[in-house]
């Protein structure tokens, strides 16, 4: 294993002890997602050269769509763009409410250098650029008017094409920069809060830039355009946007779910359209939500556009389709997973040889089993539990004490209370309709 930072480790082993997905470091523990590497690296220099693309992850609760999605943000920051990870939720993130969306990708925004929320970072870096630029061309860098003028030249030709179809992403960016100057630090704040799509801000501010009302449904598109011109010209040549957990649709009412549907059916045709020049699309559902008549089959026209052939052996997917099949763990993997933590474990633990000698290949294989009997026999949604055990109670006890030896010392255990709903009903399958609880008024 290539060399690895002290704080990246610890960032890595703290999230799997907690039994959460890393933010970063996926890469040190990926197995089984060698196949689409080279496709999506494409794909992201694609991107990166103002192209715009689009997959949709298809796999089983527990079968690793969000880990694949924060995988292929670490690659895109890696090629300098930037990443919005959003969760779709009834309540909190309707899909067919795009201004909703968009505000949930602006407070999610982040870059290799810049952790959510990096849209003013963002926006301050673009106006740097707008500076330089003009004081190079110009050569006005010695007088302030001069150059204010100029800047604002430029801000209106580089948002020219934006302006068009949404005229206050300019204006309120040529208003936080006025107030920026003029020392109005309430004034920028709250002009980039509504640049970010958030709702009751100051009616004084807008004034202020010429601004009426709120970012509605149409002009999301048109603002998330502007952000891909912004992020583009201070450095970040395209935007990946992940919309996780995308079959919550199936459980709205029947009109939010085809708003819903028909919001999507929108987002791509204006992808297929070139009309998001840079923006890397990626939605996770299960098969059911693809397949089933309450997710995408209901639009037939977004049915046409996401359709793919899984007919044939999984090893024959192409990672260039536009659904990208995750097939989930089986043992070896599960055992390879974990051979890779316990090496990553062991290249910053205090006892690097007990952990090597203790928690050997036919250890880990022994543990990867019980735990996937604990769950019912489904190694797909055991890796989250299978390595929160490894960790905090196999790892951590075999460095702190010198004399654990986990074959003599540890038994395996699963209570309800650590375990996900998904995992907990895989626990404890019921074994007639009589057993299964129902929550019910």
């Amino acid at each position: 294993m290539a060399a690895v930072s002290a704080a990246r480790r610890r960032q890595v082993i703290d999230s799997l002890r907690r039994g959460t997905v890393p933010e970063a470091g996926l890469d040190l523990f990926a197995v089984g997602l060698d196949r689409f590497t080279a496709s999506l690296d494409e794909e992201l220099a694609s991107v990166a050269r103002g192209a715009a693309s689009f997959h949709a992850i298809r796999g089983e609760y527990g079968s690793g769509k969000t880990f694949f999605a924060r995988w292929l943000a670490e690659r895109a920051k890696k090629a300098g763009l930037a990443t919005a990870e959003i969760q779709i939720s009834e309540t909190e993130t309707p899909l067919h409410r795009l201004e909703t969306v968009y505000r949930r990708l602006t407070e999610h925004l982040s870059t290799a250098t810049h952790q959510p929320s990096a849209l003013r970072a963002v926006i301050d870096a673009w106006f740097y650029t707008l500076e330089e630029d003009a004081a190079e061309d110009l050569a006005v860098s010695g007088d302030q008017g001069r150059l204010t003028s100029a800047v604002d030249a430029l801000l209106e030709q580089r948002l020219a094409d934006v302006s068009l179809s949404a005229p206050a992403f300019a204006a309120a960016l040529r208003g936080y920069r006025a107030a920026r100057l003029a020392g109005d630090a309430a004034t920028a704040e709250a002009l980039i809060a509504w640049v970010g799509g958030q709702p009751s801000v100051a009616a004084a501010a807008k004034r202020a830039a010429g601004l009426r009302g709120e970012i509605d449904h149409t002009a999301a598109f048109g603002f998330l355009r502007g952000l891909l011109t912004v992020l583009r010209e201070c450095g970040h040549p395209g935007l990946l946007v992940v919309l996780d957990e995308i079959e919550t649709l199936q459980r709205v009412r029947t009109d939010v779910r085809e708003k819903g549907l028909n919001a999507l059916r929108q987002l791509l045709d204006e992808i297929d359209a070139g009309r998001f020049p840079g923006l890397f699309l990626l939605i996770t559902g299960t098969p059911a939500f693809y397949d089933g008549q309450q997710g995408v089959q209901r639009l037939p026209p977004l049915a046409q556009r996401l359709t793919t052939d899984f007919t044939t052996d999984p090893r024959f997917d192409s990672p260039r389709a536009v659904q990208l099949r995750l097939a989930g763990f089986d043992l070896e993997r599960l055992g390879e997973l974990g051979r890779r933590v316990r090496d990553l474990y062991a290249d910053g633990a205090r006892n690097p040889d007990r952990i090597a000698a203790h928690a050997d290949d036919a250890y880990l294989d022994a543990l990867a089993r019980a735990v996937t009997g604990g769950l019912g026999g489904h190694v797909g949604i055991a890796p989250r539990l299978f390595l929160r055990k490894l960790v905090g109670d196999v790892l951590d006890r075999i460095d702190e004490f010198d004399d654990f030896d986990p074959r003599k010392h540890y038994r395996l255990t699963i209570g309800a209370a650590e375990l996900t709903e998904v995992e907990r009903n895989a626990a404890s399958p019921a074994s007639s309709a009589d057993e299964v609880a129902l929550d019910l008024p």
